[in-house]
Formats: C-alpha cells, structure tokens, sequence
C-alpha cells in the first residue's frame, strides 16, 4: 500500500505526517524538530534555503528571505491583503502577469505557488528521510475559510513539489480528525484554530460510528499571529520614531529585526507577564551614532493592543454558532488549535464565549498534520481497516450573475460536499443565442462585490422571444472543495461547461517548468546530501586510521611486507584526501571501501600484538 503523507503547510510553520502501524506520528526534521518554519530565502550565490536554515539568516538577508507566504496564495496583486502585506514585508512583491503577485528574490521573480512548493518539497523529503523511500502521495490542509482560488493554488504548489496531493482538506476538520480518531465518541465539538496567518471556526458532529460530520464552518484567511506581531512592531516603530526622529520601518534589516522581536516578545508573554526587547545597533542616526532600541513590554500591554483581533474572532464564533443553529451549551468540547491558542488571552476569550475550558488534549502544532496523515491513510486504505467517513462542507455561497448586476446562489453556504445543485434560468432578450456564465463565489447580493471564480459561454441557442429559452445551470463541488459549472439548453441538449482553473496566475506550461526546477533541485539536493554523507564517513575512517597509524608501525616495521602494507595505507588515505578536495563523490565512495578494507588489516594488526 502506498504511504500517503499528510502536510500541514501553515503560514508560520509546516508539519508531515504519517500513520506507522494505525498509529499517526509526526516526523521530525533532520535538527530533531517537529515543526519546520515556512521560510524560504535565497542566497547571493542562488542558492535555495528552506526552514530553519532560512530562518536564521533572516536578519542579514531580509529582501531575499520570504515568510508568510500563505497570506497571498491565491489572491491578486491589487487585493488589499496583498497591500498590506506588500507594505510590511522586507521582500518585494510585485505583479503578475495574470494578474497575480509575484515574490523578487535576488533577480527572479517567483509566483506563490511555487515558494509554497519549496515548503511542500522539503516536507516530502523529511517523509522521505524517515520512511526510507520515496513519497508520492499527499494529503494537504487549507484554512477552511480558503476560497476556490486559493485551493487551486494549493494544489499547483503540491504539482510543483512532485506531491500527488490525493485530497485537500481544512484545518480544523483535519484537527477534529485527530482529536477523534480511534476514541469511540459521540461528541459535538468547536475547532477554534488560530495559526499564524488564519482564523478558522468550525463545527463538527463526531459519532461513535467513524462520522466526522462538518454542521458549519466561518473564517477569516487574513488574521493571525502576523497581525498580533504587527501591532508589536507598530509599537516599537511609534516609539523609537517619537524618540529618535528615524522610521525604522524604511530599514530593511531593521524591519526584520523587529519581526524577530515582536514573535520572540509574543510568545515570551504568554508564559511571563512582562518582557524586554532589546536591540542594540538597531540603526544609525544622521551624525552616524549608533542607535539602540529598548522597551519593556507587558503582558496587559499586548492584549490591549491586540484586544480587537481577538474580539474579531469571537464574533466569526459567534456567526458560526447561529449557521449550526447551535446554543453555546450544546457545544461540548473545544480544541484549540495553532500557536496563538497559547496567547492567555485567547484562551481567556474563547472560555468566555464558550462557557468551559478548552481540552488540553491535543497539541496545537501538531494536530492538523495528524488528521492529514489519518485523513491519507483512509484514502488508501482496504475495506474495513479504517472505518471512518468525513463530511466537510463548502464554506462560501457559490452562484452566478443574474440580470441586474445580481449573485444568484445555487449552493448555499455550509453545505455538505461532494454536492451538486441545479437551477433553471430563461432568455432575457428576444433572438438571444448565446449566454455568458460568470461563476462567482462570496456572500454579498450583488456581484460584483463577490470573486469572480471563472466565465464561460453557451452558443446556439434557438432564436425565441425573451423567456421562452430555458437553460439548465448545474454546479458540482468535489471533496477537494474544487468547482465545476455546467449549462445546458433544455430542449437542444445543447451543452456547455467549466471546471474552475486555478487563479494562482499560473499557466500549465509555467507549472510544468516549475515542476522540472523542483526536481532538479531534488537531485542535486539528494546528491549534495550523499556527497556530504561519504565525506563525513571518509573523514571518521582516515581519522582512525590515522590514530592507529604509530601502532601499526611499530608492529610491522622490521619486515618488508609490513612497510609495503604502510605505503599502501597512506597511499589509500592520500588518494581518499584528494577525492573530497575534487568533491568527486562517486569515486569517493568507492574509494570508502579500501578505507575500510585498511582500518580492518590495521585492526587485525593491533589485536594480535595485544
């Protein structure tokens, strides 16, 4: 059976996953950590950093290090999330050419998708490293507040990476997956997940039986730590200007400095109740004095500049609890799931609305990339070995324009998917031949203020007085939550359809060419790692062989045979020493065994002298 890995590709950090023996596990990164932050950089020789190693060169390679990356997959460069992002951020995002935005890294411009996909190939290849062979198949997380775009540009991401991404699931269902698997429950639950980018609420029905039943789900895809960091950086910035005259936001370096800080601050606040920033040399001043940068930030202090975002997620709380038609007190479990749920005062709110603790029982990094890898292995699974049924639900209206500037719905928001709805409409004009469908997704009455999914057009309609043309519109969503319309003349049969494309601004010829740089970039990466691996096992064998070098000698120096065997050792251990200056692996390798054979006789040698 194929292993099917599940990735968490968050906007802080990513996590893979997977089920050994019906038991989900997730895999630790070659540093031992569970969790790889979602950090891509390049650096001035061209080459490619991805996780901690991005990280930590951050500060003093700010334009050419892109975190956060989630925030903008899927969405155009004249929206306003990407002009924000666009203003804060130390990389620089520019447009498309479909209207998309684009990263600059040293000269190349690269699209969302594929830094998405750098994340994604790294995942594979920690899955890769653990399980000992390679990795195909994947089952990856959105936020479930995601739209249509932003699903297909996951999925281009997970094409890009090398990953047959079988399914793509929500978060917090993912979570639920997790938290309920293998416990023979009856539950209804809230997943209040709160990660570094996104908010997402949903409620779920989990039975005894294996039924993870989605009742409704709300979100905001722009909301998260990043915005909790911001208002600390904000700070910061208001202080330093009001003391010093100087903006440090104009300051590449600076600004990512205080990136660090500002997350460093957070997460130190939600374990002590006061916490200092210090950043020495942050600046120079005009007269060229070093300016540092200190303040002491409380607790109280945070929460009160970021007391609206929590607010804003109680409210989406809220609005969810009425689409379930629920009451706080039937809720009977909630999980908190992302980095934020640690902030005391998230947790606080959330109790509050809530009326009860929060369970403690699940870890909020880890538990979306657990229900992923539950979710791949009942993929794939024989009948009967993992007996578990997930209804999810779409989390927008989806319908068309209408005469009049109209949104017409025909899938209801929170309906369960798969789901296929259809509605008949008729000519509005004498004679008409032929009808533009603009499928459209939001929840606004008017069109316009909604996203525009794709547009299509049925010709050879029968010539008729307005009205007397029926034309059947029918909408299909798959269990990835991707959408397919389709439009048919009544009485000709007469046929017309669209499954939506990716809005990720990415061609198929342009995936394609993304899809051969990322596995290049596999092999010379795999072929770094074993040139690395012989150099390191060559180096440890001639260390050896060196220390039992005086041993040897002194054993066999009075014969012949004993200097021969000398020469030849040194000669062996010389030829090794010039194989990792050329960095020849292949022949390094190879030249590993007479490394070895030489340790052995040097070996004998001392063992019957002892």
């Amino acid at each position: 059976m194929d292993k099917v890995i599940g990735i968490d590709l968050g906007t802080f950090n990513s996590c893979v996953a997977v089920v050994e023996n019906g038991t989900p596990v997730v895999v630790a990164n070659r540093g031992g950590y569970k969790v790889t932050p979602s950090m891509v950089a390049v650096t001035e020789g061209g080459k490619r950093l991805v996780g901690h190693i991005a990280k930590r060169q951050a500060v003093t390679n700010a334009e050419n290090t892109v975190y956060a990356a989630k925030r903008l997959i899927g969405r155009k460069f004249n929206s306003p999330q990407v002009e924000s992002t666009a203003k804060n951020a130390p990389y620089t995002i520019l447009p498309g050419p479909n209207g998309d935005c684009r990263i600059k890294l040293r000269d190349k411009l690269y699209s969302i998708p594929e830094v998405s996909a750098m994340i994604l190939q790294e995942m594979k290849m920690i899955a890769e490293d653990y399980l000992g062979h390679e990795v195909q198949k994947a089952v990856v997380t959105v936020p479930a507040y995601f739209n249509d775009g932003q699903r297909q540009a996951t999925k281009d991401a997970g094409q890009i990476s090398g990953l047959d991404v079988i399914r793509i699931i929500n978060e917090p269902t993912a979570a639920a997956l997790a938290y309920g698997f293998g416990k023979n429950i009856d539950r209804t639950v809230a997943v209040y997940d709160l990660g570094g980018g996104t908010f997402d609420i949903s409620i779920l029905e989990i039975s005894s039986n294996g039924v993870f039943k989605v009742i409704s789900t709300a979100g905001d895809t722009f909301l998260g730590g990043e915005d909790f960091d911001q208002r600390i950086i904000e700070w910061l910035v208001e202080g330093f200007l009001e003391e010093h005259g100087i903006d440090l936001r104009r300051d590449r370096m600076a600004l990512q400095r205080l990136k660090d800080a500002a997350e460093k601050a957070k997460c130190e606040l939600s374990s002590v109740v006061e916490t200092e920033v210090n950043l020495p040399f942050i600046i120079s001043s005009a007269r060229n004095e070093a300016l540092h940068l200190e303040r002491l930030l409380t607790r109280s202090q945070l929460e009160e500049l970021t007391r609206d975002l929590a607010d804003r997620t109680i409210e989406i709380c809220e609005m969810t609890l009425r689409e379930a038609g629920l009451e706080r007190d039937e809720i009977e479990d909630v999980i908190l799931v992302g980095g934020m749920t640690r902030m005391p005062a998230i947790q606080r709110v959330v109790s509050e609305f809530f009326e009860r603790e929060p369970c403690k029982g699940v870890h909020p990094d880890e538990v979306v990339g657990l229900g992923a890898s539950i979710q791949g292995a009942a993929l794939v699974a024989e009948d009967g070995e993992m007996d578990m049924v997930l209804l999810d639900v779409t989390p927008h209206t989806l319908g068309i324009m209408v005469v009049g500037g109209y949104f017409e719905e025909l899938i209801p928001q929170n309906t369960t998917v798969p789901t296929a709805r259809s509605k008949p409409f008729t000519t509005v004009r004498d004679n008409q031949t032929a009808v533009k469908i603009l499928v459209l997704q939001g929840e606004s009455r008017r069109a316009e203020e909604n996203e525009l999914l794709g547009e299509f057009v049925l010709t050879g309609l029968r010539r008729a007085p307005a009205g007397e043309v029926e034309v059947d519109v029918t909408f299909e969503i798959n269990a990835d939550g991707i959408v397919s319309v389709h439009a048919r003349d009544i009485e000709t049969g007469k046929e017309q359809s669209i499954t939506v494309t990716a809005t990720s601004g990415l061609t198929k010829d342009e995936v394609a060419a993304m899809m051969d740089h990322a596995q290049e970039y596999a092999v010379a990466r795999r072929s770094d790692e074993a040139s690395e691996k012989a150099k390191q096992e060559a180096e440890t064998l001639i260390a050896e062989i060196e220390g039992l070098f005086p041993e040897v000698q002194a054993v066999v120096a009075g014969s012949d045979f004993g200097r021969d065997a000398i020469e030849k050792a040194r000669a062996v251990v010389a030829r090794a020493r010039e194989l990792m200056e050329r960095g020849d692996s292949a022949a390094l390798t190879e030249q590993i065994d007479a490394l070895n054979r030489t340790r052995r006789m040097f070996k004998g040698v001392v063992g019957k002298s002892a």
